[in-house]
Protein backbone atom coordinates (compact mmCIF):
# COMPACT_ATOMS: atom_id res chain seq x y z
CA UNK A 1 0.00 0.00 0.00
CA UNK A 2 1.17 3.83 -0.71
CA UNK A 3 1.42 5.87 1.68
CA UNK A 4 -0.97 8.25 0.13
CA UNK A 5 -3.84 5.83 0.05
CA UNK A 6 -4.88 6.08 3.28
CA UNK A 7 -6.06 9.80 2.24
CA UNK A 8 -8.13 8.15 -1.10
CA UNK A 9 -11.88 7.69 -0.90
CA UNK A 10 -12.57 6.45 -3.95
CA UNK A 11 -16.18 6.15 -5.22
CA UNK A 12 -17.48 2.87 -5.66
CA UNK A 13 -18.40 3.53 -9.40
CA UNK A 14 -15.31 5.10 -10.02
CA UNK A 15 -13.20 2.55 -8.17
CA UNK A 16 -15.09 -0.21 -9.87
CA UNK A 17 -14.10 1.49 -13.26
CA UNK A 18 -10.35 1.75 -12.90
CA UNK A 19 -10.38 -2.29 -11.68
CA UNK A 20 -11.62 -3.22 -15.11
CA UNK A 21 -9.79 -0.46 -16.92
CA UNK A 22 -12.37 1.18 -18.16
CA UNK A 23 -12.11 4.52 -19.38
CA UNK A 24 -12.46 7.64 -16.23
CA UNK A 25 -12.22 11.29 -16.79
CA UNK A 26 -10.90 13.43 -13.87
CA UNK A 27 -12.81 16.75 -13.34
CA UNK A 28 -11.71 19.32 -10.92
CA UNK A 29 -13.59 21.29 -8.07
CA UNK A 30 -12.47 24.59 -8.02
CA UNK A 31 -14.70 25.71 -10.99
CA UNK A 32 -17.39 24.53 -8.74
CA UNK A 33 -17.05 26.38 -5.57
CA UNK A 34 -15.16 29.31 -7.18
CA UNK A 35 -16.28 29.72 -10.50
CA UNK A 36 -19.96 30.02 -10.68
CA UNK A 37 -23.10 30.57 -8.36
CA UNK A 38 -24.94 27.67 -6.63
CA UNK A 39 -27.48 26.34 -8.26
CA UNK A 40 -26.16 27.00 -11.93
CA UNK A 41 -23.41 25.69 -10.58
CA UNK A 42 -24.25 21.98 -9.91
CA UNK A 43 -26.07 21.77 -12.53
CA UNK A 44 -22.75 22.41 -14.53
CA UNK A 45 -20.96 20.03 -12.85
CA UNK A 46 -23.83 17.33 -13.47
CA UNK A 47 -24.12 17.71 -17.37
CA UNK A 48 -20.11 17.47 -17.33
CA UNK A 49 -20.25 14.00 -15.67
CA UNK A 50 -23.58 13.34 -18.21
CA UNK A 51 -21.44 14.02 -21.43
CA UNK A 52 -18.31 12.24 -19.90
CA UNK A 53 -21.17 9.33 -19.77
CA UNK A 54 -22.70 9.73 -23.20
CA UNK A 55 -18.70 9.21 -24.57
CA UNK A 56 -18.56 5.60 -22.75
CA UNK A 57 -16.62 6.95 -19.94
CA UNK A 58 -16.75 7.15 -16.24
CA UNK A 59 -16.49 10.99 -14.64
CA UNK A 60 -14.79 11.05 -11.49
CA UNK A 61 -14.80 14.49 -9.76
CA UNK A 62 -12.24 15.38 -7.27
CA UNK A 63 -12.42 17.80 -4.23
CA UNK A 64 -10.82 17.22 -0.70
CA UNK A 65 -13.58 16.75 2.15
CA UNK A 66 -13.27 15.59 5.67
CA UNK A 67 -9.84 14.96 5.64
CA UNK A 68 -10.13 12.62 2.72
CA UNK A 69 -9.28 13.13 -1.25
CA UNK A 70 -12.69 12.16 -2.65
CA UNK A 71 -12.19 11.15 -6.40
CA UNK A 72 -15.71 11.29 -7.80
CA UNK A 73 -18.31 13.18 -5.71
CA UNK A 74 -21.95 11.99 -4.61
CA UNK A 75 -25.01 14.06 -5.17
CA UNK A 76 -24.42 15.30 -0.97
CA UNK A 77 -20.92 15.95 -1.64
CA UNK A 78 -21.78 18.16 -4.79
CA UNK A 79 -24.41 19.90 -2.60
CA UNK A 80 -22.31 20.52 -0.11
CA UNK A 81 -19.02 21.69 -1.73
CA UNK A 82 -21.59 24.08 -4.26
CA UNK A 83 -23.64 25.83 -1.75
CA UNK A 84 -20.05 26.39 0.44
CA UNK A 85 -19.06 30.02 1.57
CA UNK A 86 -15.89 28.67 2.71
CA UNK A 87 -14.48 26.41 0.29
CA UNK A 88 -10.47 26.74 0.24
CA UNK A 89 -9.00 26.78 -2.84
CA UNK A 90 -6.21 23.67 -2.92
CA UNK A 91 -3.56 24.28 -5.07
CA UNK A 92 -0.21 21.76 -4.55
CA UNK A 93 1.10 24.09 -1.61
CA UNK A 94 -2.15 23.81 0.09
CA UNK A 95 -2.96 20.10 -0.08
CA UNK A 96 -1.97 18.77 3.22
CA UNK A 97 -2.71 21.43 5.38
CA UNK A 98 -6.19 21.33 3.74
CA UNK A 99 -6.26 17.45 4.03
CA UNK A 100 -4.50 17.35 7.67
CA UNK A 101 -7.11 20.46 9.16
CA UNK A 102 -9.91 18.35 7.70
CA UNK A 103 -11.25 21.32 5.90
CA UNK A 104 -13.38 21.45 2.29
CA UNK A 105 -11.15 22.12 -0.30
CA UNK A 106 -11.66 22.70 -3.76
CA UNK A 107 -8.87 21.22 -6.31
CA UNK A 108 -7.45 23.45 -9.30
CA UNK A 109 -5.99 22.02 -11.90
CA UNK A 110 -2.46 21.47 -10.46
CA UNK A 111 -3.95 19.55 -7.82
CA UNK A 112 -6.26 17.55 -9.99
CA UNK A 113 -3.25 16.31 -11.70
CA UNK A 114 -2.01 15.11 -8.13
CA UNK A 115 -4.85 13.59 -7.00
CA UNK A 116 -5.75 11.77 -10.77
CA UNK A 117 -2.24 10.76 -10.79
CA UNK A 118 -2.88 9.25 -7.39
CA UNK A 119 -5.82 7.47 -8.47
CA UNK A 120 -4.04 6.27 -11.61
CA UNK A 121 -6.46 8.53 -13.82
CA UNK A 122 -4.73 9.11 -17.02
CA UNK A 123 -7.08 11.93 -18.25
CA UNK A 124 -8.39 15.12 -16.75
CA UNK A 125 -10.82 17.50 -18.60
CA UNK A 126 -10.81 21.38 -17.16
CA UNK A 127 -12.00 24.65 -18.72
CA UNK A 128 -8.30 26.24 -18.78
CA UNK A 129 -5.38 25.92 -17.42
CA UNK A 130 -3.53 28.64 -15.49
CA UNK A 131 0.10 30.14 -16.79
CA UNK A 132 2.40 33.14 -16.35
CA UNK A 133 -0.10 36.05 -15.57
CA UNK A 134 0.30 39.66 -17.39
CA UNK A 135 3.04 41.94 -16.12
CA UNK A 136 4.94 39.16 -14.78
CA UNK A 137 8.00 41.47 -15.20
CA UNK A 138 6.46 43.10 -12.29
CA UNK A 139 5.12 39.84 -10.09
CA UNK A 140 6.75 36.94 -11.20
CA UNK A 141 3.12 35.33 -10.68
CA UNK A 142 3.45 32.43 -12.65
CA UNK A 143 0.47 29.39 -11.63
CA UNK A 144 1.66 25.94 -10.38
CA UNK A 145 -0.49 24.38 -12.81
CA UNK A 146 2.76 24.76 -15.65
CA UNK A 147 5.33 23.17 -12.93
CA UNK A 148 2.87 20.41 -12.39
CA UNK A 149 2.06 20.03 -16.13
CA UNK A 150 6.23 19.22 -16.44
CA UNK A 151 6.00 16.72 -13.75
CA UNK A 152 2.67 14.88 -13.40
CA UNK A 153 2.04 12.24 -16.03
CA UNK A 154 -1.53 13.48 -16.73
CA UNK A 155 -2.95 14.32 -19.97
CA UNK A 156 -5.33 17.52 -19.74
CA UNK A 157 -7.89 18.17 -21.94
CA UNK A 158 -8.37 22.07 -22.17
CA UNK A 159 -9.75 25.40 -24.14
CA UNK A 160 -5.62 26.67 -23.77
CA UNK A 161 -5.22 28.84 -20.97
CA UNK A 162 -7.29 31.32 -19.79
CA UNK A 163 -7.60 34.49 -21.78
CA UNK A 164 -6.26 36.81 -18.50
CA UNK A 165 -2.97 35.45 -19.18
CA UNK A 166 0.34 36.49 -21.07
CA UNK A 167 -0.09 33.06 -23.31
CA UNK A 168 3.01 33.85 -25.41
CA UNK A 169 5.03 33.35 -22.33
CA UNK A 170 2.72 30.32 -20.66
CA UNK A 171 3.74 28.60 -24.24
CA UNK A 172 7.51 29.69 -23.57
CA UNK A 173 7.34 28.32 -19.80
CA UNK A 174 5.90 24.89 -21.22
CA UNK A 175 8.31 24.42 -24.28
CA UNK A 176 11.06 25.22 -21.49
CA UNK A 177 9.37 22.15 -19.45
CA UNK A 178 9.19 19.60 -22.07
CA UNK A 179 5.36 19.59 -22.01
CA UNK A 180 3.98 18.99 -25.32
CA UNK A 181 1.07 20.62 -26.45
CA UNK A 182 -0.87 19.16 -28.89
CA UNK A 183 -3.91 20.94 -30.88
CA UNK A 184 -6.93 19.11 -31.64
CA UNK A 185 -8.63 20.40 -34.94
CA UNK A 186 -6.68 23.39 -34.67
CA UNK A 187 -3.49 24.84 -36.01
CA UNK A 188 -3.14 27.62 -33.27
CA UNK A 189 -3.45 27.91 -29.85
CA UNK A 190 -6.87 28.25 -28.51
CA UNK A 191 -7.18 31.94 -26.41
CA UNK A 192 -10.27 29.98 -23.82
CA UNK A 193 -13.06 32.33 -25.11
CA UNK A 194 -11.99 32.69 -29.16
CA UNK A 195 -11.12 30.01 -30.73
CA UNK A 196 -7.89 31.43 -32.56
CA UNK A 197 -4.95 33.25 -31.70
CA UNK A 198 -1.70 34.08 -32.57
CA UNK A 199 0.33 31.10 -31.62
CA UNK A 200 1.43 28.58 -34.08
CA UNK A 201 1.33 24.96 -32.12
CA UNK A 202 4.21 22.91 -33.71
CA UNK A 203 1.74 19.56 -32.68
CA UNK A 204 -1.89 19.04 -33.64
CA UNK A 205 -3.65 15.99 -34.68
CA UNK A 206 -7.66 15.64 -36.26
CA UNK A 207 -8.18 12.57 -34.79
CA UNK A 208 -9.04 11.36 -30.81
CA UNK A 209 -7.45 8.28 -32.19
CA UNK A 210 -4.35 9.75 -32.67
CA UNK A 211 -4.58 11.90 -29.45
CA UNK A 212 -4.60 8.50 -27.63
CA UNK A 213 -1.16 6.68 -29.72
CA UNK A 214 0.69 10.12 -28.70
CA UNK A 215 -0.38 9.34 -24.97
CA UNK A 216 0.44 5.33 -25.24
CA UNK A 217 3.74 6.40 -26.54
CA UNK A 218 4.59 8.49 -24.13
CA UNK A 219 4.07 6.48 -21.38
CA UNK A 220 5.57 3.50 -23.11
CA UNK A 221 9.04 6.23 -23.35
CA UNK A 222 8.76 6.72 -19.92
CA UNK A 223 8.67 10.33 -20.80
CA UNK A 224 8.15 12.68 -17.34
CA UNK A 225 5.17 14.79 -17.45
CA UNK A 226 1.39 15.69 -18.61
CA UNK A 227 0.82 16.49 -21.77
CA UNK A 228 -1.69 19.54 -22.73
CA UNK A 229 -4.63 18.79 -24.97
CA UNK A 230 -6.02 22.04 -26.91
CA UNK A 231 -9.35 21.63 -27.79
CA UNK A 232 -11.10 25.46 -29.25
CA UNK A 233 -14.15 26.40 -28.04
CA UNK A 234 -17.10 25.16 -30.92
CA UNK A 235 -17.39 28.16 -33.32
CA UNK A 236 -20.83 29.23 -32.65
CA UNK A 237 -20.04 29.68 -29.05
CA UNK A 238 -16.43 32.08 -29.59
CA UNK A 239 -15.94 35.59 -28.99
CA UNK A 240 -14.58 38.21 -30.85
CA UNK A 241 -11.26 38.14 -29.96
CA UNK A 242 -10.02 42.31 -30.11
CA UNK A 243 -13.06 42.16 -27.97
CA UNK A 244 -12.10 40.24 -25.45
CA UNK A 245 -8.90 41.62 -25.18
CA UNK A 246 -9.92 44.94 -24.73
CA UNK A 247 -12.01 44.06 -21.57
CA UNK A 248 -9.39 41.72 -20.05
CA UNK A 249 -6.98 44.80 -20.39
CA UNK A 250 -9.20 46.93 -18.52
CA UNK A 251 -9.85 44.23 -16.01
CA UNK A 252 -6.62 43.98 -15.15
CA UNK A 253 -5.91 47.57 -14.84
CA UNK A 254 -8.13 47.63 -12.77
CA UNK A 255 -6.75 44.11 -10.43
CA UNK A 256 -3.80 46.66 -10.36
CA UNK A 257 -5.42 49.38 -8.36
CA UNK A 258 -7.70 46.91 -6.43
CA UNK A 259 -4.11 45.59 -4.89
CA UNK A 260 -5.15 41.83 -5.76
CA UNK A 261 -3.13 39.38 -5.48
CA UNK A 262 -1.88 35.69 -5.66
CA UNK A 263 -4.68 33.24 -6.02
CA UNK A 264 -7.50 35.80 -5.45
CA UNK A 265 -6.54 37.03 -9.04
CA UNK A 266 -8.36 34.80 -11.35
CA UNK A 267 -11.81 34.61 -10.36
CA UNK A 268 -11.17 38.54 -9.47
CA UNK A 269 -10.42 38.90 -13.44
CA UNK A 270 -12.83 36.24 -15.03
CA UNK A 271 -16.06 38.02 -12.45
CA UNK A 272 -14.80 41.67 -13.84
CA UNK A 273 -15.36 39.97 -17.07
CA UNK A 274 -18.56 38.43 -16.94
CA UNK A 275 -19.91 42.02 -16.00
CA UNK A 276 -18.24 43.78 -18.53
CA UNK A 277 -19.50 41.03 -21.32
CA UNK A 278 -23.13 40.81 -19.35
CA UNK A 279 -22.69 37.23 -19.23
CA UNK A 280 -21.71 36.38 -22.67
CA UNK A 281 -18.38 34.77 -21.20
CA UNK A 282 -20.03 33.01 -18.77
CA UNK A 283 -21.84 31.39 -21.19
CA UNK A 284 -18.72 30.79 -23.54
CA UNK A 285 -16.63 29.59 -20.62
CA UNK A 286 -19.99 27.13 -20.20
CA UNK A 287 -19.60 25.92 -23.70
CA UNK A 288 -16.03 25.25 -24.13
CA UNK A 289 -16.05 23.07 -20.34
CA UNK A 290 -19.04 20.95 -22.58
CA UNK A 291 -16.99 20.63 -25.38
CA UNK A 292 -13.83 19.69 -23.37
CA UNK A 293 -15.96 17.19 -21.73
CA UNK A 294 -17.06 15.56 -25.29
CA UNK A 295 -13.37 15.29 -26.09
CA UNK A 296 -12.08 14.18 -23.28
CA UNK A 297 -14.33 11.38 -22.95
CA UNK A 298 -13.64 10.10 -26.24
CA UNK A 299 -10.05 10.23 -25.73
CA UNK A 300 -10.12 8.14 -22.63
CA UNK A 301 -12.16 5.82 -24.68
CA UNK A 302 -10.08 5.42 -27.22
CA UNK A 303 -6.71 5.05 -25.02
CA UNK A 304 -8.75 1.80 -23.79
CA UNK A 305 -9.36 0.73 -27.15
CA UNK A 306 -5.93 1.08 -27.72
CA UNK A 307 -5.10 -0.83 -24.86
CA UNK A 308 -7.18 -3.97 -25.41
Amino acid sequence: MKTYEQFLDIKAEVKEALKNNLPVVALESTIISHGMPYPDNVVMAKKVEQIIREQGAVPATIAIMDGKIKIGLTDEDLETLAKSKDAVKVSRRDMASVIAMKQLGATTVASTMICAEMANIKFFVTGGIGGVHKGYENTLDVSADLEELSQTNVAVICAGAKAILDLPRTMEYLETKGVSVVGYQTKVLPAFFSRTSDIKLRLFVDQVEDLAKIIYTKEKLNLKGGILVANPIPESDSLDSDYMNDIIARAVKQSVVDQVEGKDVTPYLLKKIVEETKGKSLQANLALVYNNAKVGGQLAKAYQDLMK
